[in-house]
């Protein structure tokens, strides 16, 4: 007896018991109910790189994780014409134990959207795959000579011819895509005949992306329709003809244009899962169905530490994924102490070290790093160790394999100063209270998409306190409600008291808010005090306020901006400025953002920050003047702080300054990628930067020292009594 089953983005006929013969000649079975885990197969964009076959694991069809650091598992330079390959699909066989998978064959980066062939793979363990190239126009010139897109090749097992079925979209002429389909050769190396068209849309517009999935003695395919670019579904009671549109509407759940959609029945359970991709939004979406023609979205439900493109989902079974674990898994313990900077783990793979930063009260004779592991597996031994004398082995067992070593050892580090992804920082000591406060820009939101402000306060710059929310725009700000970035405070005596006045970044335009204490709570002066460009300025954005009094003069200025830097003198009540002092004191080319403002023994310093904060080379410049207006003179040698690639460092810019009061003490606070990982984000490290303090010297005529930014940090200081 025979059974029709869904299998990933595919059906195939199954036995309901599939033998064969294992190493030690017994039986190995494969059915449904086998299944416990399900392989995402998918590539992840159009660039350099991005081109290539992905693996990620789920247990439950709603949380995946990618394999081998999310990089390729097979080369497409390799296998491909074209250096690049997308869409993959892969199918479990009728046996049970062999796998196909096929794959386009398009570099998008040099052939555009044109291409002319696709990739046929065979694997017995998924870990292992043979290719074959298929080129349509020279393997049929006579029918397919003109053939300029071959896209979104997938397979189906055909129970009637008893044969592995491949279908996919080509265009040729100025016919719109179309979808056909050929039968494989035994090897699955090539096809038995020329392809034949499976279907064309109703309404003559293209259709592309096609997955076939049978139940209740159906064939639904949904595809990509290029006309009003959603999801359609087309139905028939045979495979390769007579599908019929099943409605003129979307079957997706989103209003934006979407393509690359696939079906996967999850483990022990009627419902199918429906995903695509959104990708004018690079989003996935994920929607279920019990019956394949409503659908509900569940992205709420899901979770992926990735972002894919059109991809496959399908169910294996626990030695299946163990297996792939033990290939391309990372079983590298991920520590939960609290007493351990978390985020700041450095695990070397290749030497099998990992360093813990640790609090400095830390007793590091009784630490227990309270190690887990992904994947079930285990971590070994368990409970405090003792690392005073040096580093102490762990082992990470998959059930009773071991899988890895690691040497684990402590060091102490006091950058970065807060936990969590935090940037922009201004320093204030607050004379009230006799504390020091950092004021930074909430971060770790993919497009710096942050819309709240929090402040840490601390005695001696070392142990820091989070004193909470003190501004959220989407509460207390009506102008503004999104892109909370760069904040500064001044602290100003008043009427026997004091005032605190926050300046920030919300929607490009710069704000005031007010409080009688340091960490507030903070009341919005109710409109945006800069929201236009200087007179002249025509480029940049109003962003990055720096408030600075003036000792000399007592007066008080603004300076501001991206791509230009603008001062201006604040009223008496600091929450307006005198529109006529407005000026621009741009330094040089190399000037972006992030302007800080301090004096010293008579001599005004401007410090502002040099390329994109998504750059490694981020990194802080000055000036020097006679006043706080300048002119600006311009020192040869004027870099405050840049990165230090021996160390891991990268990117430290957006900085302030702080002077220990009654000393020549000076601090830089500044932000920086985050260490280890930042570096290997690409361009969202831009947004994933931590808070570091060092120190900040002068040689004898003035001139900052560049400063070498450290892991290390900086000791506890002590204000001297005022």
């Amino acid at each position: 007896m025979y059974h029709i089953i869904r299998q990933g983005f595919h059906c195939l006929l199954f036995a309901s018991v599939v033998a064969s013969i294992g190493n030690c000649g017994q039986p190995v079975t494969v059915s449904e109910r086998d299944y416990s885990a399900y392989l995402f197969a998918y590539f992840t964009g159009n660039g350099p790189g991005e081109e290539q076959i992905r693996f990620a694991l789920s247990d439950d069809g709603y949380h995946f994780e990618a394999l081998n650091d999310n990089d390729p598992v097979i080369d497409s330079s390799e296998i491909s014409t074209s250096g690049g390959v997308r869409d993959p699909h892969v199918l479990r066989g009728v046996d049970g134990e062999t796998f196909y998978m096929v794959v386009t064959d398009l570099y998008v980066p040099t052939m555009g959207w044109k291409n002319f062939a696709m990739v046929l793979m065979k694997s017995n363990d998924l870990v292992h795959w043979t290719s074959t190239k298929i080129n349509i126009p020279e393997t049929f010139p006579d029918r397919f000579g003109d053939v300029y897109r071959v896209w979104a090749p997938q397979t189906i097992y055909d129970p009637a011819e008893e044969k592995y079925m491949v279908y996919f979209s080509m265009k040729e002429g100025n016919d719109p895509d179309k979808i056909y389909y050929a039968y494989a050769n035994e090897d699955f190396t090539g096809f038995e005949s020329a392809p034949e068209q499976l279907y064309f849309s109703p309404t003559n517009s293209a259709c592309i992306d096609a997955d076939i999935v049978f139940k209740d003695g159906k064939y639904s395919m949904f595809y990509k329709s290029e006309s009003g670019g959603g999801i359609r579904l087309a139905v028939s009671d045979r495979l390769t003809n007579g599908y019929q549109l099943h409605t003129s509407d979307r079957v997706d759940c989103s209003r934006d244009a979407v393509e690359g959609s696939g079906i996967f029945k999850l483990n022990d359970s009627d419902q199918y899962i429906l995903m695509y991709d959104v990708y004018t939004k690079g989003k996935y979406q994920f929607t279920t169905s019990s019956d394949l023609r409503s659908f509900e979205v569940i992205d709420s439900e899901v979770s992926m530490d990735f972002h894919p493109r059109h991809g496959t989902v399908m169910p294996i079974t626990s030695e299946e994924r163990d297996r792939l674990l033990r290939q391309w898994g990372d079983f590298s313990p991920v520590c939960e102490s609290e007493h351990v900077n978390r985020l700041n783990v450095v695990v070397n793979d290749e030497t099998g070290a990992i360093e813990l930063p640790i609090k400095p009260d830390v007793d590091v004779t009784r630490l227990d790093p309270q190690f887990t592991v992904a994947h079930d597996a285990d971590v070994r031994p368990k409970g405090p160790q003792d690392f005073s004398t040096g580093p102490v082995e762990y082992t990470v067992w998959l059930g009773n394999e071991r899988v890895s070593t690691f040497n684990v050892s402590v060091v102490v580090n006091r950058n970065p100063v807060i936990p969590g992804y935090f940037a922009d920082p201004d320093i204030l000591y607050s004379h009230q209270l006799g504390k020091f406060f950092l004021y930074p820009t909430s971060d770790g939101f993919d497009g710096w998409s942050g819309t709240y402000f929090n402040t840490f306060s601390s005695t001696n710059l070392v142990d820091w306190v989070d004193e909470g929310c003190i501004l959220d725009l989407t509460k207390d700000v009506e102008w503004a409600d999104r892109h909370a970035w760069a904040p500064c405070i001044i602290e100003k005596k008043e009427d026997g008291g004091y005032q605190y006045y926050y300046y920030f970044t919300a929607a490009q335009k710069i704000g005031v808010a007010v409080a009688s204490h340091p960490s507030g709570p903070f009341v919005d002066s109710g409109r945006p005090l800069i929201d236009f460009k200087p007179s002249g300025i025509n480029r940049g954005q109003e962003i990055d306020p720096d408030v600075f009094h003036d000792p000399l003069s007592g007066k008080d200025y603004l300076y501001w901006g991206n791509g230009y830097l603008a001062v201006a003198e604040l009223n008496e009540d600091m929450i307006s400025i005198d529109r006529s002092t407005i000026r621009t004191i741009t330094p040089d080319g190399t000037f972006r953002e992030g302007v800080h403002v301090f004096v010293r023994n008579g001599t005004y310093y401007f410090l502002w920050s040099e390329n994109d904060t998504r750059d490694a080379d981020y990194r802080v410049r000055y000036a020097t003047a006679k006043s706080p207006i300048g002119p600006l003179e311009i020192a040869n040698d004027n870099l405050v702080i840049a990165k230090s690639p021996e160390a891991g460092i990268f990117a430290t810019g957006h900085c302030s300054t702080i002077q220990v009061p009654g000393t020549d003490q000076w601090y830089i606070v500044y932000h920086r990628f985050t260490y280890p990982k930042g570096i290997e984000m690409g361009r969202a490290a831009g947004y994933h930067r931590e808070v570091c303090i060092d120190p900040m010297r002068f040689d004898d005529r003035g001139r900052i020292i560049r400063v070498t930014p450290t892991h290390r940090g900086v000791s506890p200081v002590v204000p001297l009594a005022e």
